[in-house]
């Protein structure tokens, strides 16, 4: 077997839901990785120390414990070097939680993504590709969502915050010739994903018997996107990055989005299904800063990259169910 070289990609945020993914399959294709995470308690630690535990240990994976919002640590972490690209999946998620704690959203999406993008500048990185959301979108009423579309109204501070990392990575792509690249995800979900997001909400209540706050009445409907194919995306558009010309910064923004907009109650009555139990459905009003619908247009993507994400929401949530009685010793129905 081809010895693998001391490092090839940071993934920061690599404890996290899609970075520990994204690691792990980078690592499968033989590509070495130092990933970077400083085990915010946003939400439950254990969680992020499992996520780490299975990349630990495996060839090719290094991991440092940094904050990127210590601009001297983060400095620190660039000049050791080893690494060409960059995949930062790093901040502060949640578009209700940006209600509550704003601070937390301008530390770990504006201060740490500065420091990062600081840290792809002075290192010469050959690709930065970096994490941003269909939040974007705002209260776009075209549906599906295209990157041709205005996203200058966002709702929530969470969507300001992932803008700005796209005007910011815009400049320094112009500026400093940088490569470049935002990935618009669309409602992520699979097997480790975060305890803060609907599958995980609604699955412990329902296997608990009590109610699922359902917002909107329930009228919402979104592009969930399977794990895997968020993944896929990020390691394909990696392996591209943009390269502009004499007139054109060497910038690119993509959606990920399975091309498809699913009820909410659909996908309930999915999650009902694969777990033997109804679910007891507390309808309210929208959340400020919510969205009605979300749905991807991907022929940015496709054409780059030759992929379109494509698991249907049954699979992806069977997988993610079979997960969730695994890791937690939920009982089968």
């Amino acid at each position: 077997m081809t010895a693998l070289p001391p490092a090839g990609v940071l993934v920061t945020g690599c404890a996290g839901f899609i970075g520990m993914h994204t690691a792990e399959r980078f690592l499968a294709q033989g590509v070495a990785v130092i990933g970077v995470d400083d085990f915010d308690p946003y939400y439950a630690v254990t969680l992020k120390e499992a996520r780490l535990a299975r990349l630990a240990g495996r060839p090719g994976f290094r991991f440092a414990r940094v904050d990127l919002a210590d601009a001297g640590a983060t400095a620190r972490l660039f000049a050791d070097g080893g690494f060409t690209r960059v995949v930062h999946l790093a901040a502060q998620p949640g578009v209700r939680y940006s209600l509550v704690n704003p601070g937390a959203y301008f530390t770990n999406n504006l201060t740490a993504f500065g420091h990062v993008i600081e840290g792809c500048r002075h290192a010469r990185i050959a690709h930065l590709v970096y994490a941003s959301s269909s939040s974007v979108y705002g209260a776009n009423h075209t549906l599906p969502f295209s990157e041709d579309q205005s996203v200058d109204h966002p709702v929530s501070l969470y969507a300001a915050t992932k803008k700005a990392n796209e005007l910011i990575a815009h400049s320094y792509s112009h500026l400093y010739r940088l490569p470049t690249t935002g990935l618009r995800f669309f409602t992520v979900y699979g097997p480790w994903g975060r305890p803060d997001m609907a599958p995980m909400l609604f699955t412990k209540a329902i296997l608990a018997g009590e109610p699922i706050r359902v917002f909107n009445n329930g009228k919402m409907r979104r592009d969930f996107t399977y794990v895997d194919d968020i993944v896929e995306g990020i390691v394909r558009v990696a392996a591209k990055p943009p390269g502009g010309g004499e007139d054109s910064a060497p910038y690119a923004v993509y959606n990920i989005g399975n091309h498809e907009a699913v009820e909410l109650e659909t996908f309930i009555a999915t999650l009902e299904r694969l777990l033997g139990r109804p679910a007891i459905r507390d309808y309210a009003p929208m959340q400020p800063g919510d969205v009605p619908a979300t749905y991807a247009a991907i022929d940015r993507l496709a054409a780059v990259t030759g992929f379109a994400p494509h698991t249907p929401l049954g699979e992806g949530l069977a997988r993610f169910v079979a997960w969730y009685r695994q890791y937690y010793g939920a009982p089968a129905a």
